[in-house]
C-alpha cells in the first residue's frame, strides 16, 4: 500500500530564543501523533532533514530584527500555504523589541568590541508587519496545548478555538484568589489574554503579560488599578514595557507612564 501523503509542516527561527519552537518538541505524548499527521519537512531545532517546498503550514518564530530577516520572511512566505506566528516576539516583537523605544547604535555600542560590523535594523517587530500572517499564537512562551489546537484546526479546514477572555478567567477557574484584591499584589490579568492557565496567581505572583494584551483590554483603568495598589509611575511604565512591549494597547499605556528619570 502507498504511503498517505501527509501535509507539509516547516519551523523557521527569527530573532528569538527557542522556547516557542520547542513547545512542539515538548509535546511528549502528543508529538506521536503531530508526526502521524504530518511531515516534518523543515525543523532544524529537530532534525538536519531539509525538505524542498512548498510548505502546507510555516511555524514561524521570532522577530525582524536584520535586513537579512526581511528578506528571509519573504521567502518563508511565499512558499508556505499557511503562516502561523509563534509567541511573543513573532507577534509583537518580543522583549528585543525594547529597542523600539531607544537608539539602538547606543546599545550596539555598548555591546560588541566592532559595532561597525552589525548590521541591524532600529526597531524589532512582529512578523504581521512584513508579510501577511494566518494566525498568531501569542505567548513567552506559547502553550503547547494551544499549539496543538491550531495545528489541528488548519489541518481539517477549520478556525481554531482559542480563548479571547482574560487571565482572570483562568484564575477563577483554578479556584486562585484574586491576589490584587486579596494581597494587594500588581497584576496584569485583567488585560492579559488568558494561555498559562493562571500560573504565576497560582504562585502568589501578580500576572507578568506573558500573553500578551487581550481583546478590548482597558489598560487605562488597570493602570489606575495597579496605582491605587501602590504603583507608581516607574512600576506601571515597566509592567507594561516587557514581553510585550510593542503590542499597540501595552505600548501606547506605557508611553502614557514615560519620564526620562526611568
Amino acid at each position: 500500500m502507498a504511503e498517505r501523503k501527509r501535509p507539509k509542516l516547516a519551523v523557521w527561527k527569527f530573532s528569538s530564543c527557542d522556547g516557542c519552537q520547542l513547545s512542539l518538541l515538548d509535546c511528549e505524548l502528543e508529538l506521536l501523533a503531530v508526526t502521524e499527521a504530518v511531515e516534518l519537512a523543515y525543523f532544524l531545532e529537530a532534525t538536519r532533514k531539509q525538505a524542498k517546498g512548498p510548505f502546507d503550514i510555516s511555524l514561524v518564530e521570532g522577530s525582524i530584527t536584520t535586513p537579512h530577516d526581511i528578506e528571509a520572511i519573504r521567502h518563508v512566505r511565499k512558499m508556505s500555504k499557511v503562516l502561523v506566528t509563534i509567541g511573543a516576539c513573532a507577534t509583537s516583537g518580543g522583549i528585543q523589541a525594547l529597542r523600539n523605544f531607544a537608539d539602538v547604535r547606543d546599545f550596539i555600542g555598548k555591546v560588541y568590541a566592532r559595532p561597525d560590523y552589525i548590521e541591524t535594523l532600529k526597531t524589532s517587530t512582529g512578523i504581521a508587519e512584513h508579510v501577511p500572517v494566518d494566525f498568531e499564537l501569542r505567548g513567552c512562551p506559547i502553550n503547547k496545548y494551544q499549539l496543538l489546537e491550531v495545528l489541528n484546526a488548519f489541518l481539517n479546514g477549520r478556525k481554531p478555538n482559542l480563548p479571547k477572555h482574560s487571565e482572570c478567567i483562568e484564575c477563577k477557574l483554578r479556584g486562585t484568589s484574586c491576589i490584587a484584591v486579596a494581597k494587594g499584589e500588581a497584576c496584569l490579568g485583567p488585560v492579559v489574554q488568558a494561555g498559562c492557565g493562571g500560573l504565576c496567581p497560582a504562585h502568589q505572583r501578580g500576572c507578568f503579560g506573558c500573553f500578551g494584551p487581550m481583546e478590548s483590554p482597558n489598560t487605562s483603568s488597570m493602570a489606575a488599578l495597579l496605582a491605587k495598589h501602590g504603583a507608581d509611575s516607574r512600576d506601571i511604565f515597566r509592567a507594561f514595557r516587557s514581553f510585550n512591549a510593542n503590542a499597540p494597547a501595552f505600548r501606547s499605556e506605557s508611553d502614557a507612564h514615560d519620564d526620562p528619570s526611568h
